[in-house]
């Protein structure tokens, strides 16, 4: 790997779950930091754990960075694929007398965790194995022997300078009894052999940075640059879970959130450019830099990532939200597969919509052949006094020339005029006629996007309501 190749960052997910929030963080920080500097962005599925990886957790993965609009430049490549690479380079580390066979049994070295706590000592590996020269066995591991003196420094990019004393670490497993790599080897050749020169990734993982260092060095590869970003804090302070509300990226898709506003959202969590909230992709990556992201916890807070969102829908183009939206409306029962007309429906309703899940439950009225009111506003203003009024509009919306916002507010308020009652004694009967219910987008709009005949007939049925029919 040369420096004229650049900078090349990595996302590598294990496909044992869904993508979820922090992972999906990492991810974008990966994705803006490679394209910020013109470098490659690879997608590594970590799939070694053969129990736990499924192909339904890989294709969730792929599909939440693909709605997030994180597209990588290599990948994906998958960590099982390449084991053999793997255990080739464990047999060179025993070859050179840097690793080892171990055959302690769970149950021995349960018994010297146990001892080593009763005595105040920290419970690593006592090395045991380390000098007998033991060959592979049947359940046998691979030990990395860790230099038990000296001081392995993390130089990194968000949390500056971390110290480990070697005397802390642990004579790593680096194979498992089933010949498999543990994660902290695969790591390591992966990142190596795939030129990685910066491993952007959540700060649980510090501790495992001078085991993998020391591995680097043992095996003659260049040590990448490190970043460990801080976690994300639920409300409470506590690290987000479940109980904070939804942590899987496509869960909020099925919510009827909009890429663009989580991706903005989570680019804020511990990232900040000045005071600026919002951003399109392109500043995103303009913007973007290490040096500023924060070394405290980001709180996740819902409610901000719902004004985002709100945000996005407002500005966005109805013809794109009109196809985003159709199978919430599907999903209820709702026949939406006239587009001209659902997009009409999304022109009324975006700007007074949060998701697309609202947008679809606020729009359902549009779509149905008889009106269902809700029963305190029919009482309230389907009363006998409106029907002249609403029969009025009936006959002549046919036959207005001006159906445009003004046209319409125009005809209302001279139906008003010559009665010597308010707009509003007409037009809020009006909008329960129509749709049900007392609130809504301008009935002038709603006028406009249901078409006369629709108002029309609307009206008729209204009337048919106050007379008993």
């Amino acid at each position: 790997m040369t420096e004229e190749q650049g900078v090349r960052t990595r996302f590598a997910p294990s496909p044992t779950g869904y993508l979820h929030i922090g992972g999906a963080r990492t991810a974008l920080f990966n994705w803006l930091f490679a394209r910020h500097t013109g470098g490659k962005f690879i997608l590594r599925v970590e799939d070694t754990d053969q129990q736990r990886s499924t192909e339904e957790s890989t294709r969730a993965i792929l599909d939440a960075m693909t709605w997030l609009g994180l597209d990588w430049d290599e990948g994906p490549f998958f960590q099982a694929e390449r084991v053999e690479i793997h255990r080739e380079k464990i047999r060179q580390l025993v070859r050179e007398g840097k690793a080892y066979y171990c055959t302690c049994s769970q149950e021995v070295l349960e018994e010297k965790r146990k001892k080593a706590l009763a005595e105040g000592r920290k419970p690593k590996y006592d090395g045991t194995c380390r000098d007998k020269g033991l060959k592979e066995s049947e359940g046998s591991v691979v030990r990395f022997r860790t230099p038990d003196v000296g001081v392995t420094v993390v130089d990194d990019l968000i949390k500056g300078t971390v110290r480990f004393e070697n005397e802390e670490l642990d004579d790593l497993v680096i194979q498992r009894g089933d010949r498999y790599p543990t994660y902290n080897f695969a790591v390591v050749v992966d990142d190596a052999e795939m030129g990685i020169t910066h491993v952007i990734r959540g700060d649980d993982h510090l501790n495992n940075t001078p085991r993998q260092i020391v591995i680097y060095e043992a095996l003659g590869y260049k040590v990448p640059r490190f970043a460990h970003v801080p976690m994300i804090l639920g409300s409470d302070k506590t690290r987000l879970s479940k109980r904070h509300g939804a942590t899987s990226v496509m869960a909020y898709f099925d919510m009827g959130y909009l890429p663009e506003a989580l991706v903005n959202y989570l680019v804020r969590l511990g990232w900040s450019y000045g005071d600026q909230e919002i951003f399109s992709a392109e500043e995103m990556i303009r913007c973007f830099t290490l040096d500023s992201v924060g070394k405290s916890a980001a709180v996740f807070n819902p409610d901000k990532l719902l004004w985002l969102n709100q945000h996005y829908l407002r500005e966005s183009d109805p013809g794109r939200i009109a196809k985003m939206v159709k199978p919430f409306f599907l999903k209820a029962g709702i026949d939406a597969r006239d587009g001209a007309f659902l997009e009409r429906v999304v022109g009324d309703l975006k700007s007074r919509s949060k998701t697309l899940a609202d947008l679809a439950e606020a729009g359902a009225f549009y779509f149905q052949d008889a009106v269902s009111y809700d029963e305190g506003a029919a009482k309230k203003f389907l009363t006998a006094d409106v029907v002249d009024p609403l029969e009025e509009i009936a006959r002549l919306i046919p036959s207005l020339a001006d159906f445009t916002k003004e046209g319409i507010e125009t005809f209302l308020r001279k139906i008003a005029d010559e009665r010597q009652i308010k707009l509003k004694v007409v037009a809020q009967p009006l909008r329960v006629a129509l749709t049900g219910k007392t609130v809504s987008p301008g009935i002038d709009e709603v006028m406009i996007t249901l078409g006369k005949d629709r108002v029309a007939k609307r009206i008729d049925d209204a009337i048919r309501l106050i007379r008993g029919g």
